[in-house]
């Protein structure tokens, strides 16, 4: 494999220059920043779209209707779960607004529970989970992993927009939910899109991402807490120079796989930006409501780790509207908040398109585990240097993909960059192939038990290959 001299990037430092590692322990690392990152030479990060797959939930009870939205998608045990808002009117108030509930084995297909919590619509046999209150109108489930939550508040949820501010509600089950409080938890905010609250096990406390305005842009700022009722004062998110756009939701939520990584995919809004003409707006049915034709959307890929900083490494859309006219018009797509594992190799996410037209509905698509972004050589050939790190575990895993012709070696070095005896790139077997973990071996060894808990750096060797992710185990 064709070894080419290491170019240094602007964020890079100088190999041989101090810096503090960075401790990872053995948790799975993505490259949908520059947290690890030093050099890059002859590679470059890559965002990979996912595919679109089926239409897997059509709006179209009678308490549902043309403006649905503000959906969650979850894990429970076997189960997946999929909440919702129902609203079959262009209005929000208490009699027309609901939270529903959908139900799926696989993530595909999907069916609606028959509940009776409520009166809607003239009929208890339903799917509704949540009626006449405030928090109907974006209430944002999770599964509350603090170890220390009671059974009976196992799911909580934010709900509400606007002032007085953001609710708390919480539920034994997921099918049966009551407000903590009276009083509002957060108050200094917008709130009128989804705000996305969970517990962190990295930061051993609960965290919400919610929508504010700022500049006149919809943003999202941030807030911490202990008990999910007393919270910290709102940190707005920061992009470290970039300019701010109208990001409509965040869909903020640790992923499963690298629960300190926070992954979202904000629907990025465009006012005044129109594609769709008067005679295709006639033709295709485009709702008068809030001038729909007269907007655009897109749906972003972030990330975050934590504290006020936002990783926003591509400014291209990772989910683009498409060839569908009615994906074209004011708030027509919106992802889910959460990704779920439908396969070995396979994750779902979920969008709502046609959003205001009868035929909206929620499409499937998917990517390969951690396979949103990736290091990415080309043929010619080049290599990834990573910042110091120290790490516990006893082997190294690799999570990539190949051509037969490329492939990839690795090699540790000292935090000065000399390669360490035993496991230069030289003594490195070359990896091919396409696999979700794959064991790095060297000649004489792939334990790297001594080196547990020392800084080192991992220099990796590319040619036509793609490099999603990596952890050391035991």
């Amino acid at each position: 494999m064709t070894r080419k001299p290491l170019l240094l990037l602007a964020l890079g430092t100088i190999a041989g220059q101090a810096a503090e590692p960075i401790a990872i322990g053995s948790r799975r690392e993505l490259f949908v920043d520059h947290h690890l990152i030093d050099r890059l030479d002859g590679v470059r990060l890559q965002l990979h779209r996912p595919q679109a797959r089926e239409i897997v939930f059509k709006f179209d009870q009678p308490w549902e209707g043309v403006y649905c939205g503000y959906e969650t998608v979850l894990t429970d045990g076997d189960t997946y779960r999929f909440y919702y808002r129902g609203m079959p009117e262009a209005k929000h108030d208490f009699d027309t607004e609901v939270t529903c509930l959908a139900e799926s084995k696989d993530g595909i297909h999907w069916t609606r529970p028959t509940l009776s919590n409520y009166l809607v619509h003239g009929a208890k046999e339903n799917n509704v989970v949540l009626a006449r209150s405030r928090g109907c109108h974006n209430l944002s489930p999770f599964i509350d992993r603090n170890p220390a939550c009671p059974p009976e508040h196992r799911y909580k949820a934010m709900g509400g927009t606007g002032a007085p501010g953001l609710l708390a509600f919480s539920s034994p089950d997921g099918l049966r939910w009551t407000q903590m409080q009276e009083e509002p938890v957060i108050t200094k905010g917008a709130f009128d899109s989804q705000n996305n609250a969970f517990w962190s096990v990295s930061e051993n406390q609960y965290v919400c991402y919610f929508r504010i305005f700022r500049d006149h842009k919809r943003w999202i700022a941030r807030a911490t807490s202990q008990d999910f009722l007393h919270w910290s004062e709102p940190v707005d998110l920061e992009l470290n120079g970039q300019p701010r756009e109208h990001l409509y939701t965040n869909q903020i939520a640790p992923y499963f796989r690298a629960p300190h990584l926070y992954l979202g995919m904000p629907t990025r809004y465009f006012p005044g930006r129109r594609v769709v003409t008067e005679e295709e707006a006639r033709k295709i049915g485009t709702p008068q409501e809030w001038n729909y034709v007269n907007d655009c959307t897109d749906i972003q890929f972030i990330s975050t780790r934590g504290g006020p900083g936002l990783a926003r490494t591509f400014m291209e859309a990772f989910i683009r509207p498409g060839a569908d006219l009615r994906n074209w018009t004011s708030r027509a797509s919106y992802a889910a908040r959460g990704i779920v594992q439908t396969g070995a190799r396979e994750l779902s996410f979920y969008v709502k398109h046609h959003s205001g037209y009868k035929s909206i509905h929620l499409r499937r698509y998917t990517i390969r585990p951690d396979g949103f972004v990736s290091v990415s050589a080309p043929y010619a050939g080049g290599e990834l240097v990573t910042k110091p790190f120290t790490f516990s575990g006893k082997s190294l895993l690799l999570n990539f993909a190949s051509s037969a012709a490329g492939g990839i070696k690795v090699e540790l070095q000292t935090p000065n960059g000399h390669a360490i005896e035993g496991f230069s790139v030289g003594a490195c077997t070359e990896i091919i192939g396409d696999r979700i973990e794959h064991l790095v071996r060297w000649k004489n060894s792939s334990d790297l038990s001594p080196l547990n808990g020392k800084p080192i750096r991992v220099r990796i060797i590319m040619k036509d290959a793609n490099l999603f992710s990596f952890r050391f185990a035991e």
